[in-house]
């Protein structure tokens, strides 16, 4: 059994009901109750974090180095295209991690074009809506599975 952590950035929660047509009508809860379900059915322990504080999705990361987490879902939201904090937190945990964007960012705006994380990262799915956070969480499942053979 492993731990699978999913970080939630900024204006995260509130999904549902913050811009419908680009983020989809499906609530933080939604997601991460799916995701919890999918983990434990997989025989593994979920955790997540929604926060608005860049300061409390790197404390959460540290804490990840200590607290048996093997592997990370991250939607940084905002986040994404401005902190190199968030990247040094990431790249210190040394865990695994795919990257989540609900729209297509390169469908939006420019400057939404830009990631701190995409090169760090396992991979990344964007543009699937809530699915991009279970089709992650599949491919987490697998990638543990194998590090356990």
């Amino acid at each position: 059994m492993a731990k699978i952590l999913a970080l939630h950035g900024p204006n995260l929660n509130l999904l549902g009901n913050r811009e419908p047509q680009i983020y989809g009508y499906d609530t933080l809860d939604d997601i991460n109750q799916r995701l919890a379900a999918q983990s434990s059915n997989a025989g593994h322990e979920f955790d997540n974090l929604q926060s608005n504080s860049e300061a409390d999705l790197i404390d959460r990361l540290h804490l990840a180095r200590q607290d048996g987490t093997a592997f990370i879902i991250v939607n940084f939201g905002g986040f994404t295209h401005t902190s190199i904090s968030l990247r040094d937190a990431m790249l210190a945990t040394e865990l695994p991690f795919i990257e989540v964007h609900l729209s297509n960012l390169y469908s939006r705006e420019d400057y939404r074009r830009k990631s701190y994380f995409s090169d760090i990262a396992i991979g990344s799915i964007v543009g699937m809506g809530a699915q991009g956070y279970e089709l992650a969480l599949q491919v987490a499942i697998k990638k543990l599975a194998k590090s356990n053979d």
